[in-house]
């Protein structure tokens, strides 16, 4: 498949009644701003070329596979701060808190693009706004200090109507953020910390990825055939009789995942989105949806050499288009001509094979951090959250009762820099649409207060619930149907435009995504 071809893959098969595109036209994109030149006032100690562009990657047997894929250079800095990922996935990328990061961003792809360092707080500029997008053979110059504590983010593309097939052809990496605090933990490192994003996709018979298909694929989201792990198809690893730290990005379009041990064997959770808990957690499963991460630990001591163990991600119910039995998912991927596994199905994510034999060494400690979390009353406006509501109507999703425009700020989208805020999302999308929307806020992390379910609507929250990870840091939280979420928010200092959008990147692209401003 040519680009030409793959282009018209994506296309909009039918209108959104509202007027806006599902997926915008290349000759309807908006008009590349630059950031400021870099002054002499800002001396960095890491220092990186990180360039997008086309490539080709054997993904599966046979012909290799076109992707656009991010290539990095390290100019200056440690050794290791930029690792190559070995797949059509960009360099793993790894900072320390107070390091002032330069980083020569160069645009080769066939369309514009912008990079989003999701989950750090950086300036407004750095943020990589849709508004700020570089037209091809452009560079963009990001500089910034990591203000983050200890944790696994993640850069992607952030183009209006475009960051779900830029992301979904390869363009996306890890991030991890050490501190002083979690280096004295002495975590499993090395050969026995492993990176592992999950990502699901679809190929045609020449081995080249397919996108969405129509309008009903991008209002319910996109879901692939195929289940990749680090760019990977049948994933297996290797590993020996010790403890291992699974550091696991949820990478995918719009698939949630409920991860779970085929031994029943549970989870050591030790980390979410914005880092370490305060203590370690156990849970029976955990639920992954799109962009969240979570830091595990996975102790192997107890088998032996030979045995082996799978991750899967068990079945659960998703309500989707209710129009009736026989009708929902499968008629929106029936009808509109795609093929793949549904959402909440149940399937293999990779095999581990123990194959030699080692010390145990390992002793997780019983207190992995100080948090620094805030109190509810902290909050300027504790008694009165900001609510934000998510609904359905006349084909098109919406967020905060609107779609996205590039600059337009409502009232309740306004916050004082560095201030403490409640937020509210109301998931209100019921009847022939019900669906689970992963919010993420850009500018730094929050904290999950409470979830209040609606009744009637209970039956994918009660298969979930006890794999959310909501007891840290995070900055994407999943807000299921009916539910009402009450957030916690630190802003950061910056002042200027941010985003908070639905991580489904399909929802994204169709405009359920807003700005906020800070002031």
């Amino acid at each position: 498949m040519d680009r030409r071809e793959f282009l018209e893959s994506i296309a909009l098969s039918a209108a959104a009644m509202t007027g806006r595109r599902v997926i915008a036209p290349l000759e309807a994109l908006v008009r590349a701003e630059f950031a400021p030149q870099s002054t002499t006032a800002f001396v960095p100690n890491v220092e990186l070329e990180l360039t997008a562009r086309p490539a080709h990657h054997e993904i599966l047997s046979g012909a290799p596979t076109g992707t656009w894929s991010y290539s990095g250079k390290l100019l200056k800095g440690r050794a290791g701060a930029l690792e190559d990922s070995g797949s059509y996935l960009g360099p793993a990328i790894h900072l320390r808190k107070g390091d002032r990061v330069r980083v020569h961003f160069r645009n080769e792809l066939p369309e514009t693009t912008i990079v989003h360092w999701h989950g750090l707080a950086v300036p407004a500029p750095m943020d990589g706004h849709p508004r700020l997008v570089i037209p091809t053979g452009a560079q963009y110059l990001y500089e910034f200090e990591v203000q983050d504590r200890a944790g696994h983010y993640w850069y992607h593309p952030h183009p209006d109507d475009r960051t779900g097939p830029q992301v979904y052809r390869g363009l996306a990496g890890h991030l991890f953020v050490s501190d002083d605090e979690e280096s004295s933990l002495r975590l499993p490192s090395g050969e026995h910390e492993i990176p592992l994003v999950i990502q699901d996709r679809t190929f045609d018979s020449d081995q080249q990825l397919t996108y969405i298909s129509g309008h009903m694929d991008a209002m319910t989201g996109f879901l692939g055939e195929r289940i990749l792990v680090n760019g990977t198809p049948d994933k297996q690893l290797k590993l020996a009789t010790g403890a291992y730290r699974l550091r696991i990005l949820n990478g995918s379009n719009s698939r949630i995942y409920k991860l779970a041990w085929n031994n029943g064997m549970p989870f050591t959770l030790i980390g979410t989105d914005g880092g370490l808990l305060d203590r370690p957690l156990r849970k029976p499963y955990l639920v992954l949806s799109p962009a969240e991460r979570v830091d595990v630990i996975l102790d192997l001591s107890g088998q032996t050499v030979g045995s082996s163990l799978e991750l899967l991600s068990l079945p659960f119910p998703a309500p989707q288009m209710m129009m009736g039995r026989g009708m929902g998912r499968g008629m929106g991927r029936g009808m509109m001509g795609g093929v793949g596994l549904e959402q909440g199905s149940e399937f293999r994510i990779l095999r581990v094979r123990i194959e030699k034999k080692e010390k145990a060494g390992f002793r997780l400690p019983a207190r992995l951090s100080q948090t620094g979390f805030h109190r509810p009353q902290e909050a300027e406006n504790a008694s009165q959250p900001r609510v934000f509501p998510l609904s359905f109507m006349r084909m098109q999703w919406f967020l905060n009762g609107s779609t996205f425009e590039m600059d337009a700020v409502k009232e309740n989208e306004t916050f004082k820099a560095g201030s403490i805020q409640a937020l509210e999302f109301r998931n209100t999308s019921m009847g022939m649409m019900q669906m689970a929307h992963p919010m993420h806020l850009h500018g730094g992390q929050f904290q999950v207060l409470k979830r209040t379910p609606a009744a009637g609507t209970d039956g994918m929250a009660a298969s979930l619930h006890e794999g959310l990870t909501d007891e840290g840091w995070k900055d994407t939280v999943l807000v299921l149907p009916g539910q009402q979420v009450r957030l916690l928010m630190r802003f950061p200092q910056f002042t200027g435009l941010y985003l908070y959008h639905c991580h489904i990147l399909e929802h994204e692209d169709m405009g359920m995504m807003r700005n906020y401003r800070l002031i």
